[in-house]
Parts: C-alpha cells; sequence; structure tokens
C-alpha cells in the first residue's frame, strides 16, 4: 500500500492537470462542432439569405406543404421525391426572403387600408368570395367576411389564427410581388428608331473574299496547355467559374435487381388471384382488399387506351380476363368489365360546387363546405337554370373550378378518361342537351353536354399488378458481392485494382458520379440515398464509402474530387478550357505564320489555301453561308470602314483564322413589318422573362448560407 501511496503522492498533481487539460480541449472541440457555442451550437437555423435565418421548424412544414403536393400529383414516394420536396421548399423560402428584403428596401409596403382593399374590395380571394356570396343575389357580403376574419384573430383556435394569419401574408407577399414585377416591367422599352435600326441592318447583304486556315490544320500536340495557363484564363473570367461545394465518386455497383425465378415467383402470384378475380361481382371491392386503389371506374374510348397487349385485351369480350402479361415492372390480368358505343370527344359546360378547395399556400385540398350544404346549393341552381337563369353568370358567381370559369365554365374537346369517373360517365353515355347533377370528390357538378364528336367503343377496364420484387436470396447475393469487394478494396490503389479485377472477371465495371451536393441524395446512375451522400461527405479523397443499398444496387464508393464552393480549380476547369485555348495558340501560331497581310493572295500562297467567297450574307448571321458560324468575321464584314479593303488583322474565329475582304455591302429591300406589333412583341418576351432574371438576380448579389446538410 506504501508504493500506490507513494505514486499518488508523486503524480497526483500531473495527472489532475493533465485530465483538467482534456476537458479543456474536448469542451473546445465541441464549440467549434457546435458553430462556436460552447453548449448548444445553433441547432434551429437551417439557412440564411443575407442575414436572416430560415428556423428548421418552419422549413419543415414547407417541405411537409411540397411533400403533399407531389403526393396529390401523384409523384410522391421515395427519397428522389423527399429530395426534390426539399429543394422545392428551399427555392421558394430564399426567394421569398429575397422578394421581402427588397421590397422593404424600395418601400413597396402593403398597408392596412390597402389590405382591406385586397380582402374586401371589388375582387376579393377567391376563399372569400366563395364562402361569403349570397346565392340568392350573388352579392359579396363584404362585411360579414370582415366580422368573420376579426373573430378569428380576437377569439380564434391557436390553428385558426396561424390559417389566417399565413393566409394574410400570402396576400401581402403576392401583392409586393405584382408591385416589384410592375416596377420592373414598366421600365421596358424598345424605341421605335431602336427597331427602325435593327430593320436597316437585316436588311443590309454583304458579299467577302476570304482565305481560312482551319485549327485541325495544326495538330494538338503541337501545343501544350499548362495549368498556370488555365489558371490565368479563369482569373480573367471568374463569373464563369463559379462553383458550388460538390464531391465527386467512383464506384462499383453490384446488382440487387429482380432475377428470372423473381419474375416467376410474381407471375405465379398473380395466377394466384385470377381464379377469385374471374368470379367476383365487385371488382372495386376486390381491388382494394390487394391494395389497389387506383381503378379508374369510367368508360375509355378504346383509341385511349394506352397499355401493353391493348389488342390482346380488347378482344376477349365483356367479362373475360386477360393475362398474366408484363407491364413495366409488374405481371398483370385484365379484365374487361363493361364496354359501350360514345363520342370521341365532348364538349361540356358545368359549375362545380365545391365541398373542398385548394389552399393557395400548400396546393392542398382544405374543406369548404359539408356535403349536405353544396347539394342543397346545386339544386338550387339547377332549378335556376332550368327556369332560365343565365349559365354563364351562375358561374362566375358560384363555380369553385377556377380552371373553366374564364371560359364560363366550358371544356371543349374532352377527351374519355380525362375527368372523374362519374363526370367522365355522364357526359360520354348522355346526348347532346342533356343536363344533371353528378358528385365526385370534388363536389357536385350542374353539367350540361354541349356537343359530341366522332363514334368510338369505350371501354371499363380494371387491373390486378404484382411487383416483380427482388427476392431476399438475390438481395443477399448482390449485399454479399459488395461486402467482399469492400473487403479488398481498403484505399484508392487497391479499389482501383480490384475494380479493374472484377471487370475482367465478372464484367462489372467501374463508374462515376460527379457534382454531388452536400444537400443531394441522387447518384447519377444508381437513383436516390441520402445516407449514401452524407457518408460520402464525411470521408476524405481517397477514402473508401462501405457498401449500402442506392436504389437496385449495393454500391462502394471512392471518393475522387473534393470541390469547395467558391473558383473551380484548373484540374476542374480544364475540360472546359483547354479546347478554347489550344485554338488561341493555334491562332497565334497560323497569324505569325501569315504575318503581315498584304492581299487576299498573299495570304493564300502561304496557307496554301483558296481563296474562297461568300455572298448574300446577312448581319443576323442567320442565312446558309460558306463562312459558317463565325461572328466575328460577320460583324467585320458589316463594317463600312472594311468595305472594298482587305481587312489588316486576321480573324481568330470559332473553327479557324480568316483573312477577309469586304467586296460589297447593299441595302435590299426590307420585308413588311409592322414596327407597332415588333415593338409589343418585343415587350412581351421580354416582361415574360423579367421576373424569373430578377429574382437569379437578387441570389447572385446575395449572401445565402445553406445548412441544410446537418438537418436532412
Amino acid at each position: 500500500m506504501s508504493v500506490i501511496q507513494n505514486i499518488q503522492d508523486k503524480y497526483g498533481k500531473v495527472m489532475a492537470v493533465i485530465i483538467g487539460l482534456a476537458l479543456v480541449i474536448f469542451v473546445v472541440m465541441l464549440a467549434f462542432e457546435n458553430g462556436g457555442s460552447l453548449f448548444t451550437g445553433d441547432v434551429r437555423t437551417i439557412g440564411k439569405v443575407n442575414g436572416e435565418k430560415i428556423e428548421f421548424q418552419q422549413f419543415s412544414g414547407l417541405v411537409e406543404q411540397q411533400t403533399q403536393m407531389l403526393q396529390a400529383r401523384g409523384m410522391g414516394g421515395g427519397e428522389g421525391s423527399a429530395q426534390q420536396a426539399n429543394e422545392m421548399a428551399w427555392g421558394q423560402e430564399v426567394s421569398r426572403i429575397l422578394l421581402s428584403q427588397e421590397s422593404k428596401k424600395l418601400g413597396l409596403d402593403v398597408g392596412r387600408k390597402e389590405l382591406n382593399d385586397l380582402l374586401f374590395g371589388a375582387n376579393p380571394p377567391q376563399e372569400l368570395a366563395q364562402g361569403f356570396t349570397d346565392p340568392q343575389t350573388g352579392r359579396f357580403d363584404a362585411a360579414a367576411a370582415q366580422r368573420q376574419i376579426n373573430e378569428i384573430k380576437s377569439k380564434g383556435t391557436a390553428e385558426q389564427k396561424a390559417q389566417i394569419n399565413g393566409f394574410l401574408d400570402q396576400l401581402i407577399l403576392q401583392r409586393q410581388a405584382e408591385k416589384y414585377d410592375a416596377l420592373l416591367t414598366t421600365s421596358i422599352n424598345f424605341p421605335k428608331w431602336m427597331m427602325e435600326k435593327q430593320q436597316a441592318d437585316e436588311a443590309l447583304m454583304s458579299k467577302v473574299s476570304f482565305v481560312r486556315a482551319p485549327y485541325t490544320s495544326i495538330s494538338d500536340s503541337a501545343v501544350k496547355i499548362t495549368d498556370s495557363d488555365i489558371q490565368d484564363y479563369i482569373n480573367k473570367h471568374k463569373t464563369d467559374f463559379k462553383q458550388q461545394e460538390s464531391r465527386g465518386i467512383s464506384y462499383v455497383a453490384f446488382n440487387a435487381q429482380p432475377n428470372a425465378a423473381d419474375s416467376a415467383a410474381a407471375r405465379q402470384r398473380v395466377l394466384d388471384l385470377k381464379p377469385a378475380f374471374d368470379s367476383t361481382h365487385n371488382v372495386k371491392d376486390f381491388l382494394v382488399s390487394e391494395g389497389i386503389n387506383n381503378y379508374y371506374d369510367g368508360f375509355i374510348s378504346g383509341s385511349r387506351i394506352q397499355v401493353p397487349m391493348k389488342d390482346s385485351i380488347l378482344r376477349v369480350g365483356a367479362g373475360n380476363t386477360y393475362g398474366p402479361y408484363v407491364d413495366a415492372n409488374n405481371y398483370a390480368l385484365a379484365k374487361i368489365i363493361a364496354t359501350t358505343s360514345m363520342p370521341d370527344t365532348v364538349k361540356v359546360r358545368h359549375i362545380l360546387v365545391g365541398t373542398v378547395t385548394q389552399d393557395p399556400q400548400t396546393g392542398q385540398q382544405v374543406p369548404l363546405r359539408d356535403s349536405a350544404a353544396a347539394r342543397k346549393l346545386a339544386d338550387s341552381l339547377f332549378a335556376a337554370i332550368q327556369n332560365g337563369s343565365n349559365f354563364d353568370s351562375l358561374v362566375v358567381k358560384f363555380s369553385t373550378d377556377q380552371g373553366s370559369v374564364a371560359t364560363g365554365g366550358v371544356y371543349d374537346n374532352v377527351p374519355s378518361g380525362q375527368m372523374m369517373p362519374s363526370f367522365n360517365d355522364y357526359i360520354f353515355t348522355h346526348p347532346v342537351g342533356s343536363r344533371g347533377i353528378v358528385k365526385t370528390d370534388y363536389g357536385y357538378h350542374i353539367i350540361e353536354v354541349l356537343g359530341t364528336k366522332g363514334s368510338a367503343t369505350g371501354y371499363k377496364i380494371a387491373y390486378v399488378t404484382k411487383p416483380i420484387e427482388a427476392s431476399q436470396e438475390t438481395d443477399n447475393a448482390a449485399s454479399s458481392a459488395a461486402t467482399h469487394f469492400a473487403a479488398q478494396a481498403t484505399n484508392q490503389k487497391s479499389f482501383n485494382a480490384a475494380a479493374e479485377k472484377l471487370q475482367q472477371e465478372k464484367g462489372v465495371l467501374k463508374s462515376v458520379a460527379t457534382d454531388i451536393p452536400p444537400t443531394g441524395a441522387m447518384i447519377q446512375g444508381l437513383g436516390a440515398s441520402r445516407s449514401f451522400v452524407k457518408n460520402i461527405y464525411k470521408a476524405g479523397q481517397g477514402d473508401v464509402i462501405q457498401p449500402e443499398r442506392v436504389g437496385d444496387f449495393y454500391v462502394v464508393g471512392l471518393v475522387t474530387e473534393i470541390n469547395k464552393e467558391g473558383t473551380m480549380s484548373p484540374s476542374k476547369a480544364r475540360m472546359m478550357v483547354e479546347p478554347l485555348l489550344i485554338n488561341k495558340k493555334k491562332a497565334k501560331i497560323i497569324s505569325d505564320k501569315i504575318g503581315k497581310i498584304t492581299t487576299l493572295e498573299a495570304a493564300a500562297s502561304v496557307l496554301k489555301q483558296q481563296v474562297e467567297t461568300a455572298d448574300s450574307l446577312r448581319f443576323n448571321g442567320q442565312s446558309p453561308s460558306a463562312i459558317g458560324f463565325e461572328p466575328k468575321v460577320i460583324g467585320a464584314s458589316f463594317n463600312k470602314a472594311n468595305l472594298q479593303k482587305v481587312i489588316p488583322e486576321a480573324i481568330a474565329g470559332t473553327q479557324g483564322v480568316y483573312v477577309v475582304r469586304v467586296d460589297n455591302l447593299m441595302s435590299t429591300p426590307a420585308p413588311a413589318q409592322n414596327l407597332d406589333e415588333a415593338r409589343k412583341m418585343r415587350y412581351l418576351q421580354a416582361k415574360q422573362q423579367a421576373q424569373f432574371q430578377s429574382l437569379q438576380a437578387l441570389r447572385e448579389a446575395a449572401t445565402i448560407k445553406d445548412f441544410r446538410s446537418k438537418f436532412y
């Protein structure tokens, strides 16, 4: 015990100091990891736009909204869709903040009086107009709408208050966007003199004689492009070589897709369902019991049915089943439920008394009125129409289908299968002049059939499908092969050696994926895996990424490229810059060879080329000519100072070096053109581009920090 006591007495203080230092180092490292805080770090901020924070909770709500919108469009599901929703939400929020900041700088405010006018004036928002319009008089009750909003603000639930505030914020932002757009578009102008000058330029025609030496006349090996050359070019054109943070990998993918045995198993699963599918009297319930919820219970013209084995399916007749057959990655059965004679297309008009409406912020369907109230209003409107009320005016006042209000509720040339099944079957099975009320998922439709075209046979077909999926054995085999490869590939050298051996023995190729962003999920040629991208960013250059499932493959990756945000490196930019610099150096060699230019014949003799001619050249360069696409040559050909002269400097073009003499320059009759109409067209085109270009300019000028990779 005395020995131990002596050691403690002698080294106890030293050990205390060492432990203390270790704790200090640990805390400091934690501070760096937490963005500078010794305790928690900023665990809420997902990004900043010119210093304005985007909070995680708020952004997650936006991502959820975008996800629901994609799902409503039938695009939801999988990591690819999740990534798309994330990017859409990010772009939307960045644009919102930039527009809000710019509007504030410019004083584009929306005051209380203006907001009240937007809400309760002559053109109220659709949501208010629908909810507070008297069905009998068609008048909008602004006072009732205002009372309702004030009531929600003062006494509503937290959720109701959040909804109304979100609605008002969106309305204000929309108004600010309109003002900002107007500020830009009203400044667009194409003066008449500019249009006249352009017309005069387009009427000019030039004739030139020239000698050219194509760049291909000099071997690429005759010039050398160094990293220094490329860096000099980058320094002179830095805005063209901006890059975002990204990484690149080499990878070997081991296929885990279904094999022949898996396909046979899927076929058998479908065959096992065939007896029950043949005999069922309620096909919709049968399909739902099998997890199939996309049955279209409506007639579709045979010409519009686009499925594999279509002709064979249609030949079996009503009540009969065809299959199994392969449809994409499924085995399928098809049963014809019924057939009917029907037109090819229909012209129809309708009034939708909606039970739901679309939330302008989320794009999702939200309740508008209950089914009983909607049916009562639809019956009232139908009776009014039958008694002679104007259909068009009722559409404007009451229809919640904004896609057809502007056309008086009319849809023309409607093909079968486009509308909801009950709507579809009414308009395709009733004669012209028929009127009726039909219920769909959106509410009650007052329908009038206005006209039909053509004739066809309509089919109502039900499909049973079972996916062709990889079995556990198939999956395990691919996983084992990837694990075996990873055990051999522990660094860059062994990875490349193992990949080469695998290619020789089994034909499995090494591939590359570049420009993978830190917030990304997609891997070129494979699919989406956010987890795999995270692992790429945790690794260093030359590190091997252990096997992971990406799409239908197990993947082993090697980090080959790490690109920081900023300006491209010479090695990254070489592919873009090298061809330009090669031609530039070749142009100097050719120009030096020509020497002082005196005549075309002298230049032709030195270059061992023929003197060529090009007539009927046009300033816009759109007319075919012997010169081809050479803007510098075209520009020089229309310079009046060069008329009937040999241009004293050789012109380095896109395809070669040119020595040019301008033989003639004349004005031809200009085609008849309405300058006022041309100015109007140019204005409309510029107006369409203005909003996108202005937001893009704001983005380029902004300081945007993206921290999403730390959260997702």
